[in-house]
């Protein structure tokens, strides 16, 4: 990988996609960076919120809002300009009108209706095109919408805050708070990025959460999904409010229920279990499945033990997103329900991403190996 300076117009583009991670989604997180042949930015932008101006669009304005000339510019840009007519007109199209004569992008856009296009119309039309630098990290930014565009289902997060002897809650449940504040803003921050935020039914009957994003400034907030088999989701429950989609998965079909719930301004989805022994349960994998044609690029777990078994059980995490608080609890609930193994060969394998210190507290993102291969 090559190393990116603080300075380089690409390491600008990526610090405008962190911008748009709160803001983009469904659509990808891109920045753009517009330099003369001098090295001179004129201007600079990222994608905005859905229907909106993507980065190159954004980038553009800057320069005439400044009023430079971008006329044999060159412009750097986290992922390949878009060619087709979807919320939006092709960015490649706009750069070419625009005079821009080399465009420096760190990846292909996986989505089939772009995936090489933008970058065959640009050279099509006479501008140099550079593929590759800042793609490691572009991707990183981007990846829900690469999971979603090529593996047709969200990238799947899991957060959990334990103690160091990883049990998440006493016996009889109580959980706040084991971490502390600048934990718990943070995982408010991890929410915010995410497309949607799932939890079961059993900690919405126990804690009556609201799962939305309070502690950090967001523009959006993420959608809700609840996995309630037996639709027991309350109607005065705190997760229904204005403005917010919420997905609620049954595996039962109870038509009253549905209604009054869609009432309340959820979307009932059954999906029920098809193998023997599995009918009152939702199809997990299904249902990760309805969330990809949903747009949902990155699914953020916050879930009980039981829930979050089951989603390890079937291999449906990508990675956790862990909080380990210095304190020893004892005898509680744990991260997830698993075993028994009876051998050590049957344990999840996992890599660390990377592991800091918060305030008291020591978050640590591990992924299952081989799985952002894709």
């Amino acid at each position: 990988m090559t190393e990116l300076q603080n300075t380089s117009p690409i390491r600008q583009a990526l610090d405008q996609a962190e911008l748009a991670g709160w803001l983009a989604a469904p659509n990808p997180a891109v920045g753009c960076v517009i330099t003369d042949p001098h090295g001179r930015i004129l201007g600079q932008g990222h994608t905005q919120q859905v229907g909106g101006p993507h980065a190159e669009i954004m980038a553009m304005r800057d320069a005439a809002a400044k009023g430079h000339s971008i006329l044999g510019a060159t412009a750097y840009v986290t992922l390949e300009p878009c060619s087709h007519h979807g919320r939006t007109g092709p960015c490649c199209d706009a750069l070419i009108a625009a005079g821009i004569q080399k465009v420096v992008a760190s990846l292909a856009d996986p989505n089939p209706m772009v995936s090489g296009n933008g970058f065959a119309r640009l050279r099509a039309a006479g501008v140099e095109v550079e593929v590759g630098l800042g793609e490691v990290e572009a991707r990183e930014l981007n990846i829900g919408f690469f999971s979603r565009m090529l593996r047709k289902t969200p990238w799947v997060r899991m957060k959990i805050a334990a103690s160091l002897d990883g049990k998440t809650a006493l016996p009889d449940g109580s959980s706040q708070w084991i971490t502390a504040e600048a934990a718990r803003t943070d995982g408010h921050a991890w929410r915010a990025r995410a497309s949607a935020v799932l939890t079961g039914i059993g900690t919405v009957l126990e804690d009556n959460p609201r799962l939305d994003v309070r502690l950090v400034d967001t523009p959006r907030q993420p959608h809700l999904v609840v996995v309630d088999s037996q639709l027991q989701t309350p109607l005065d429950a705190q997760l229904f409010t204005p403005g917010r989609s919420i997905y609620i998965y049954a595996a039962v079909q109870d038509p009253a229920r549905k209604a009054a719930l869609e009432a309340r301004g959820a979307t009932v989805i059954t999906l029920p279990g098809r193998a023997p022994g599995t009918e009152n349960k939702v199809d997990l994998a299904a249902m990760l499945q309805d969330l990809g044609q949903r747009e949902i690029n990155e699914l953020h777990v916050e879930a009980g033990h039981k829930l979050n078994g089951s989603l390890v059980r079937e291999g449906l995490v990508d990675e956790f997103l862990v909080y380990l608080a210095p304190k020893l609890i004892g005898q509680g609930l744990d991260m997830a329900k698993l075993g028994p193994l009876t051998a050590l060969s049957q344990a999840v394998p996992l890599e660390f991403k990377r592991v800091d210190l918060l305030g008291p507290d020591l978050r640590i993102l591990a992924r299952i190996p081989g799985r952002d291969r894709f």
